[in-house]
């Protein structure tokens, strides 16, 4: 039997817990089906002694009595400072490393993976997490070789997946490995997972921060959103910025992490998306409307930083398009 570990973190996604518990309990009842024994023992643990405390039907178990674990999973972190939320939770670094030191593979899920980078358990590894969250990751821990368009990696038994529903993936692949193939497809069918997904950089936004306290860089920002469907350079968006072009780029690259040239090529980007996903436009125009004057290109930098032609982004995101679709399958039905 598999002694399973699942952290239960302060400020933990509730979803991501559930979602964890709901498919390794589900893969026990496979094999209780046909009288076999559970596959894995699932274990919750807290970070301190709370006796009689209960996590649903499981009882709670301290890290500082813990067995050595097998596999031990880390949940995603909610909503809010990351920076806040790894810091509330740096009680659980040397217990991961103990266990990892007597052979116990890690997982994280989404965003979990800043804890196993605040515990250098992911420097010189491939990692990846929500996709709107690997800037941080990677300028934080410059010591990851950073995936972030990547679903799930697996590094010398150290596991990172990407965010939300890429969750599903790296429970997949860890019951695969240890469960083989037949069973991994039924838990696959049970929970609807679309196996085929290779990247996740279609789900990404670019949502820069405002708030760094650098008024040259926020000017310009504010220039290149202004004016990025005018079709003009940045040497030209930036020429009345009241700083030679050199002190510019070095600011705008250390307030938010990108040089202004990849700030406008992104927030063209994100202007098509919207627009392929919102209207009816022709590829042509969102191609106008979001500042490029040639197709080709549009396609090629659209398909580098999303993974998918605007086409195919249009038959994945488009509302209407997706209502119409769902509307005419239950008529079918």
């Amino acid at each position: 039997m598999v002694q399973l570990g699942l952290l239960i973190t302060n400020k933990h996604r509730l979803l991501s817990v559930a979602a964890l518990l709901d498919v390794f309990e589900s893969v026990n009842s496979f094999y209780e089906r046909i009288n076999e024994p559970a596959f894995f023992n699932i274990n919750l643990f807290s970070s301190d002694n709370q006796p009689g405390a209960y996590y649903g039907s499981y009882a709670m178990q301290s890290i500082q009595n813990s067995g050595q674990m097998d596999l031990i999973l880390v949940p995603a972190f909610g909503a809010g400072d990351l920076g806040i939320s790894v810091s509330g939770n740096k009680m659980f670094i040397p217990w991961l490393w103990e266990q990892r030191k007597k052979g116990a593979e890690i997982a994280s899920f989404c965003t979990g993976a800043f804890l196993l980078a605040a515990a250098g358990l992911l420097n010189g590894k491939e990692a990846t997490t929500h996709i709107d969250s690997a800037q941080a990751l990677a300028s934080n821990f410059p010591e990851i070789i950073m995936k972030s368009d990547a679903v799930v990696t697996d590094d010398s038994g150290i596991y990172t997946s990407g965010g939300a529903t890429s969750s599903f993936h790296l429970m997949l692949y860890l019951i695969q490995r240890r469960c083989g193939k037949e069973l991994t497809l039924k838990t696959a069918k049970m929970f609807a997972i679309d196996m085929d997904r290779e990247q996740q950089t279609y789900f990404g936004t670019f949502s820069p921060s405002q708030n760094h306290g650098d008024g040259l860089v926020n000017m310009a920002q504010q220039k290149i959103e202004k004016e990025y469907q005018e079709g003009s350079t940045i040497e030209t968006l930036i020429q009345d910025i009241p700083a030679s072009r050199r002190n510019v780029v070095r600011r705008f690259k250390q307030a938010i992490g990108v040089t202004p040239i990849e700030y406008l090529q992104r927030t063209r980007i994100e202007a098509a998306k919207k627009l392929l996903a919102q209207t009816d436009q022709s590829v042509l125009e969102v191609m106008l409307n979001s500042g490029y004057n040639d197709l080709k290109s549009f396609r090629q930098l659209f398909k580098k930083s999303t993974g998918v032609t605007p086409k195919e982004y249009r038959d994945k995101f488009n509302i209407a398009r997706l209502e119409n679709t769902n509307r005419l399958e239950r008529k079918s039905a």
